[in-house]
């Protein structure tokens, strides 16, 4: 049954391998840009896989030096985005006792965990940052953000691996419609571009090894995918009641969230679930008391693994059908892991309100069980009511989002 509270996207941001903001993703996103590259760092030498998605810009450039030297590099990119986010939104003014912040990771502080170690190790505890333990919070970003905006209302940090994100986005939804707050900055972020995340997914034999060339190496739903590419970045949005958006005067916003489903597969620890992701579809349909039918865009999560890809495929046609037009935009940003599910809601929301859904880069031969409608080549134009977008993490965290045009 629809929630009776309306929920308005009133301010968006990010900061990806594509663009150092959202209009520059969202761009390069039309283009169907590439941010894969190589790793030219030393360390970078020895590892199986020597290529990922970094970010255009240093996040520690757009803020004071004093300021950036107690961040992890993910509490970097929360800041900047959500900066750009709430100016996105008007720059509010909201009861801080009112305003929430709820921003997931995957592995939160992870760099700064390992470059801590690495320098406990050979030069001795007294080297070590008094400012470690803050940096390598996963609640790290969520607590900076909500300082940043005085947000009183809350500071949550879901860690749903790759779910994260999208996950943050629901539990903004569910802040809203409790009356726990009138706006809620939500979404996810990740910074884990290191010699040990990187090893770390090639002995799972999860990660893409087509070192030679990069610009292909994510191929999602394509008959030759290998595995995924490890990303960075950070996308969040601003919640906000309708009611309390006209308020202030916003007339019209990015589009709005309907709907949410999460469902835990409590089957294996890492791969797929068809019916967990099914699950997870159908309840964010019925949360946002939307049919099947009226979904006409799907954001796929697809990171280009074999047995991912298709899981979701035939995960989208049972709860969905195959009528609707479907994306994956990791083919360009890489997997931003925790950021993932966030910024996929973000493209599915701009889709929506621009009526252009960008194409999968790299999809050259479509996998024949994959018997949906995929967009490549160029961006598909139309004008579609209600998007889908799903978000799925190991240890069976399935999320889907059910997003409306403005």
């Amino acid at each position: 049954m629809q929630n009776a509270i309306e929920v308005w996207a009133t301010g968006l941001g990010a900061m990806t391998p594509l663009g150092v903001d959202l209009p520059t993703t969202w761009a390069a996103m039309q283009s169907g840009e590439n941010g894969i590259g190589a790793l030219e760092e030393s360390w970078a030498e020895a590892l199986p896989v020597r290529i990922a998605a970094r970010l255009t810009a240093d996040p520690a450039a757009a803020m004071p030096r004093t300021e950036a030297r107690k961040l992890d590099r993910s509490e970097q990119m929360a800041l900047v985005t959500a900066r750009e986010a709430w100016a996105d939104a008007g720059s509010p003014r909201p009861d801080p006792e009112r305003l929430a912040v709820v921003i997931g990771t995957g592995i939160g502080g992870v760099t700064s965990l390992l470059v801590q170690n690495h320098v406990l190790e050979t030069s001795g505890p007294r080297r070590v940052s008094p400012h470690a333990v803050p940096m390598l919070m996963a609640n790290g970003p969520a607590a900076w953000v909500s300082m940043d905006l005085g947000a009183q209302a809350g500071a949550h940090a879901p860690v749903s691996a790759c779910a994260s994100g999208a996950e943050a986005i629901a539990l903004g939804l569910d802040l809203i419609r409790s009356g726990r707050a009138d706006i809620v900055v939500a979404g996810g972020v990740e910074a884990s571009v290191h010699p040990l995340p990187l090893t770390a997914f090639a002995q799972m034999m999860a990660l893409s090894t087509q070192n030679d060339d990069p610009a292909h190496a994510c191929r999602p739903f394509d008959t030759k995918r290998g595995g995924f590419v490890l990303g960075e970045g950070a996308a969040l949005v601003v919640l906000e009641r309708a009611d309390h958006a006209r308020a202030r005067g916003i007339a019209s916003p990015h589009g709005t969230v309907l709907g949410a489903g999460i469902s835990s597969s409590a089957t294996h620890i890492t791969a797929s679930d068809v019916a967990g992701q099914v699950r997870a579809m159908r309840m964010s349909l019925r949360d946002a008391d939307v049919a099947a039918e009226r979904i006409g865009h799907v954001h796929a999560h697809a990171t280009s693994t074999p047995q991912g890809d298709v899981a979701e495929a035939r995960a989208i046609a049972e709860a969905i059908g195959t009528h609707p037009v479907v994306n994956a935009t990791k083919s360009m940003t890489g997997h931003l892991l925790g950021a993932s599910g966030a910024l996929g809601a973000i493209a599915a929301l701009l889709a929506l309100r621009d009526g252009r859904v960008p194409p999968v880069r790299n999809l050259e031969e479509l996998d024949p069980d994959v018997e949906l409608d995929v967009v490549r080549g160029a961006p598909r134009t139309g004008s579609w009511e209600c998007a889908l977008a799903n978000s799925f993490g190991f240890g069976g965290h399935n999320v889907s989002l059910v997003l409306g045009r403005p």
